[in-house]
């Protein structure tokens, strides 16, 4: 009876909410973005997003639509979108106005850096494209995670100081200073940022690098990959005459795992952790 009963209510429910997310035409316009909807197991819906996005590999191999900071209206609405996500950073402003003048969907979510912001985030995407238990697995798995390694950094006598150096192909390489991804990171992992002097990114100096001292070089798998690996590391100005240069202490990480704050966020500060406190992981 019961069943009937659960049939016939389904019934009398309008097709268009079965139909609703399934005939989703999505447009990530950022890799943490993009990373969440497949994460969710919605990968499918995405007909295309922008260069930032490099995970997983069938995100990788969509269309794109230029870079997150400088999107092409017309390649967003030539891939006939309904639903278009993207964090604060999508631009320019006046592209994103008119693909809402387009009649799109446009969803801005916050790009601020931390572990309730990306759950946050991880929850809205999933209820906004019909994924909610998938979203709220996903958060789960990462405050267990999180919890773990608090704890751990919770008990620590000591932390090393961590520089988070940024340099891709043939541009001047940068250091991290405070309220950025990094720092967070950096943070999150039991790590101190080396430099706390400015907000945001700066040239590196010689002088700079090594006034901070930094017990650990910290970089994204792809910049480490650009400067040809660590012995590139080790020639940027003044690394090799700091404490990690002369113990060879450099830390590389996925980019999306260490910067993006998405579904991989408890990875990337277990990872961080073992990397910077290897003994203290050995105990596990």
């Amino acid at each position: 009876m019961k069943k009937i009963i659960i049939l016939a209510l389904l019934l009398c429910l309008p097709a268009s909410i079965f139909a609703e997310t399934k005939d989703l035409r999505i447009v990530t316009l950022n890799g943490t973005v993009s990373e969440i909807v497949f994460a969710l197991g919605k990968g499918k819906l995405v007909v295309g997003n922008d260069t930032s996005s490099l995970y997983p590999p069938e995100a990788l191999a969509l269309p794109k639509v230029g870079y997150q900071r400088a999107l092409s209206a017309e390649g967003i609405l030539s891939l006939k979108p309904s639903l278009v996500l993207g964090l604060e950073y999508a631009g320019p402003p006046e592209v994103i106005e008119q693909l809402k003048s387009a009649g799109l969907k446009v969803i801005i979510y916050p790009g601020l850096p931390g572990v309730e912001p990306a759950l946050n985030n991880i929850l809205a995407i999933g209820k906004e494209i019909g994924a909610e238990k998938e979203a709220q697995k996903i958060v789960q798995d990462i405050r267990k995670k999180h919890s773990k390694i608090a704890e751990k950094v919770s008990k620590l006598k000591s932390k090393p100081k961590v520089l988070f150096v940024y340099h891709r192909g043939t541009s001047l390489a940068q250091v991290s200073g405070t309220e950025t991804p990094a720092d967070e990171m950096i943070r999150l992992g039991g790590g101190i940022n080396a430099v706390d002097g400015f907000k945001g990114f700066k040239p590196i100096t010689p002088e700079a690098v090594i006034a901070a001292q930094p017990d650990i070089i910290l970089i994204p798998s792809r910049g480490l990959e650009s400067l040809g690996g660590k012995d590139g590391v080790f020639s940027l100005p003044g690394v090799k005459d700091t404490p990690a240069g002369k113990k060879s202490r450099v830390v590389a990480i996925d980019d999306l795992v260490l910067l993006g704050f998405g579904p991989r966020l408890g990875q990337g500060i277990e990872e961080l952790f073992e990397s910077f406190h290897p003994k203290t992981s050995e105990k596990k």
